[in-house]
């Protein structure tokens, strides 16, 4: 069985959201985007579910053929799918959340200082987070030219899953910025807040 969605001009998550559902009904789904950022979320989700991705770029969209792996192995993470580490067994993972750029309540500049030092204390604590989520104005810390970007970086390289709200990026016009972490979706960022096990909130 096949299905097609035509995702074009559908905000996030909606092009992710209409392909998880016609996954989980069809063994192969082609999926009809019209920009990078749905590309990146939908193919993450398909790997993420078991389906193989093939791209094809056509003058009215691009073409996501998604297939059903058939390994009997069963489908393992592949690279760049969304994977929820378990800190314990039987607990979730450590999630922060981020939603501003300044931390604590005052002047705007001494909230953006606090921000960056908070960040450039964590790699010295030793209980490690397992995944960092920025929305709103918060995903301007992954952009290049932030303050605490080279710490972030320096997070991202311990292991820890750095997710950036794209329709955050792109109100703010810094998509093309992006210096830490990946671009995500309301979708992946609900679903990532619904399995941990603790929250974090900045």
């Amino acid at each position: 069985m096949s299905r097609v969605i035509d995702a074009r001009g559908l905000a996030c998550p909606q092009p992710v959201v209409l392909t998880n559902k016609a996954i989980a009904e069809a063994d192969e789904v082609t999926t009809i985007v019209d920009n990078q950022v749905a590309v990146e979320n939908v193919s993450r989700l398909a790997r993420s579910k078991g389906f193989a991705v093939e791209l094809n770029e056509k003058s009215d969209g691009i073409y996501l053929v998604l297939r059903k792996a058939g390994t009997s192995a069963g489908p393992g993470p592949a690279p760049n799918a969304p994977v929820i580490p378990q800190t314990a067994k039987g607990a979730g993972p450590i999630v922060l959340f981020v939603s501003s750029d300044c931390l604590g309540v005052g002047p705007a500049e001494l909230g953006e200082r606090l921000m960056g030092v908070f960040f450039h204390t964590l790699a010295e604590i030793a209980r490690k987070l397992d995944m960092i989520i920025f929305i709103n104005s918060g995903v301007k810390l992954t952009t290049e030219g932030s303050r605490p970007l080279d710490d972030l970086k320096a997070l991202a390289a311990q292991g820890i899953d750095i997710l950036a709200c794209g329709t955050c990026l792109n109100y703010y016009e810094l998509t093309a910025k992006l210096g830490v972490g990946r671009v995500s979706n309301m979708y992946d960022i609900a679903e990532s807040l619904l399995g941990a096990g603790k929250i974090v909130k900045l």
